[in-house]
């Protein structure tokens, strides 16, 4: 095996580094978890650190790390969210002036935190890759240093600091769940605990739809996605970073991924049965147990990387959340246009015990008889079993179901 660009040491060193700086955050046993899977499940809340993500850990380490001429100089970052708050709050304890440009588009809570924590924010570019376009031309120009989020070995050492807390929280721990997008995070856990348990199975969990690790380490090299999307905005990187992708080629024991619903179930999930409020990218970890349970070996820890998440994302996410566990069910029903028949449907679904959410009563549509009306429901209900009854009920008493979603 060849020697990896970060050392346990390192890690440890940026352990000592952090002291008072980061927190060792809470890690929280999950019964439904424990017993969907059948073995015990514990959950490292990293969404309770400060700024809300692990990414302060990396970037404190960096900064830290810096020359007096460099720190001079200034840093500049190039996020979202997570890394840009991260950035924000590390060099504002470091006395470092911190620039970091966001997309025009950014949440405003997060461009709002950001400021809080003493950056200054320029709203630069419609996509990412405009904005980190912009944050690395005013590095060339200004000689402020570039604070990468993840492509860098002061960074992946930082991150690794959440593996040496893991093994000390739960030392009987055999796999460990990892959010993970450019990697340094899942690098950095690896590098930290490989070392002292390799019987500890260290494990990436990606979006489908922004998955560049299982491509990558079949080929052996980092490969870039032509495209890629999804809700979990804080992993949705489109090719691993050059420095953890060659720790996790080595190291980790692979990368699983999962599907949108399931990463909307596991942040429904995280906020009913564990009140914990977690972004989807921190549900990652979740998502694979739900999907992947069978599979994973435990004791297990799924690292729940933050919990920054727009309120208005957050509503949309925990709908899809409940219509993904079938506790939210879109029905279109056609119904006869005359007096009465709308509340008559309104008393048959109170009698199935479906909530209305919202009605929509469709009466002009070419594609409706004389006479004919549609009805757009949608229901909050209690599972798949409960939508099922509710549509039996309703074809029972004459109505045409059009559609079910």
């Amino acid at each position: 095996m060849s020697v990896w660009p970060i050392t346990l040491d390192d890690v440890r060193g940026a352990h000592k580094m952090l002291a008072g700086v980061a927190r060792v955050t809470p890690m929280e046993s999950s019964r439904h978890l424990s017993e969907l899977i059948g073995s015990p499940v514990q959950l490292k809340c990293e969404n309770l650190q400060r700024t809300g993500s692990f990414k302060l850990r990396g970037a404190y380490v960096r900064i830290a790390g810096l020359s007096p001429v460099e720190r001079a100089a200034g840093v500049v970052a190039a996020s979202a969210g997570n890394h840009a708050q991260g950035v924000a709050l590390a060099a504002s304890t470091l006395g470092v002036h911190s620039t970091v440009f966001m997309p025009v588009v950014a949440p405003l809570p997060k461009v709002a935190a950001t400021r809080d924590y003493g950056a200054d924010v320029r709203l630069v570019g419609e996509n990412f890759d405009a904005t980190l376009a912009a944050a690395l031309e005013y590095a060339e120009t200004t000689g402020a240093v570039f604070i990468h989020p993840f492509d860098h070995p002061d960074i992946v050492a930082g991150q690794g600091t959440v593996g040496l807390e893991v093994l000390e929280q739960c030392p009987e721990v055999r796999t460990i769940l990892v959010g993970t997008g450019g990697g340094g995070l899942l690098a950095g856990i690896a590098a930290a605990v490989k070392p002292v348990r390799p019987d500890v199975r260290v494990i990436g969990v990606q979006a489908e739809g922004a998955a560049a690790y299982p491509p990558s380490l079949r080929a052996g090299r980092p490969v870039t996605l032509d495209r890629f999307g999804t809700m979990a905005d804080g992993i949705q990187v489109g090719r691993p970073g050059d420095v953890p992708f060659e720790i996790i080629n080595q190291l980790a024991d692979g990368v699983l991924t999962v599907s949108e619903d399931a990463l909307a179930r596991a942040l429904l999930l995280c906020l009913e049965r564990a009140k914990l409020v977690v972004e989807p990218a921190g549900a990652s970890t979740v998502a694979a147990l739900l999907e992947h349970g069978g599979e994973i070996e435990g004791p297990v820890v799924a690292v729940l990387s933050g919990g920054n998440i727009d309120p208005l994302l957050m509503q949309r996410v925990l709908r899809h959340g409940m219509a993904a566990a079938g506790r939210y069910m879109s029905l279109r029903l056609r119904i006869n246009d005359r007096p009465g028949v709308l509340a008559g449907l309104l008393e048959v679904l109170s009698r199935t015990d479906a909530n209305v959410v919202d009605v929509a009563h469709v009466r002009t549509d070419p594609k409706l008889g004389l006479g004919e009306a549609d009805v757009d429901l949608r229901l909050e209900t209690k599972g798949p079993e409960h939508c099922a009854a509710v549509v039996a009920e309703l074809r029972a008493e004459g109505y045409r179901v059009l559609s079910q979603a």
